[in-house]
């Protein structure tokens, strides 16, 4: 039995005529923050609901914590995993209290939480309030808590950030980093891709139920070898011509140059031009989350499957 949280090997999904999965492997393991990518369609809510044992696959194998997800051994198993889904629901009747109390209940966790996770995501002041009267950010945030009750060992999040303002996404990162710390894994679907590069420990960019490309950041900065980009300030063109560096660059402004540089070759072309006395300032910058995941779109037409081991 593996010791993974999640195994998905060449895992299918047919809906009638229609192909959701196509040969989707995944591994993920305590501790580990996955980032899933992809447009509307691709596939990313039904693997989601795989993994939470709502559809079994048309092909192909799924365990979480060594069972299947929609065997009666699975049982257990639920209780140890949260679920944001995208569209977030609930009685309109009952108070933010009331939801998660009765959230709290079915998982069997100790009632004293609930207060704790409600000031934990800001609805404190709120919580004695009907739902009905919460904005679309409130709930979310009652979304949120929900998904976090009983510290679960797997936490599967669907659009999480939707409707959040700043200080609220601040706060949502920080439990995700926290609840990574105390080993649960965690597989994060979003379409807001600015500020999450730094929480996830990988990701997989999808389209058309396949894998487009898999694996950490820093493994597909070097499959992609998307240039890094080196921001000069004192220097110009005619000044970094001389040097040889085979390389593209921009002049920005008078004293502003940008060079586009390979990632293999980035240190030496630093070792070049830091010797220079006219350089006052430089900064390097990698592709970005957002740069890589528009270059595999980019480069699925026709799609293209790429991995990393």
């Amino acid at each position: 039995m593996s010791n993974n949280i999640v195994n998905l090997a060449q895992v299918h999904k047919s809906f009638g005529t229609v192909n959701a999965l196509n040969g989707i492997d995944l591994n993920l393991a305590e501790g580990e923050v996955l980032g899933l990518f992809g447009h509307n369609g691709a596939g990313k809510s039904t693997l989601m609901k795989m993994i939470l044992g709502l559809f079994e696959p048309t092909q192909g194998t799924i365990e979480v914590m060594g069972h299947n997800p929609t065997s009666s051994k699975a049982a257990k198993v639920r209780q140890q995993i949260g679920y944001l889904p995208e569209n977030v629901s609930f009685y309109d009747q009952l108070t933010g209290q009331e939801v998660l109390t009765y959230f709290a209940r079915l998982k069997r966790i100790k009632l004293s939480r609930v207060n704790q996770l409600l000031d934990e995501v800001g609805l404190a002041p709120a919580m004695l309030r009907q739902v009905k009267t919460y904005s679309k950010g409130m709930r979310q945030r009652l979304g949120l808590a929900q998904a976090m009750l009983g510290s679960p060992k797997l936490l599967l999040l669907d659009e999480p950030t939707v409707g959040l303002d700043p200080i609220a996404t601040h706060q949502f990162y920080q439990s995700v980093d926290s609840l990574k710390r105390q080993g649960s894994a965690v597989i994060l679907c979003s379409h807001v891709l600015p500020g999450v590069e730094r929480h996830i420990s990988k990701l997989m960019i999808v389209s058309g139920g396949k894998t487009l490309a898999a694996g950490t950041i820093s493994q597909l900065r070097q499959q992609t070898q998307l240039p890094v980009i080196i921001k000069t300030r004192g220097l110009n063109h005619q000044q970094l011509d001389g040097l040889d560096l085979g390389v593209f660059i921009d002049q920005a402004q008078d004293d502003s140059v940008d060079l586009h540089v390979p990632n293999d070759i980035a240190q030496q072309v630093l070792v070049k031009i830091a010797p220079l006395p006219q350089l006052t300032h430089f900064e390097m910058t990698h592709a970005s989350l957002e740069d890589l995941y528009l270059h595999y779109l980019q480069q699925s037409q026709p799609t293209r499957i790429k991995e990393v081991s």
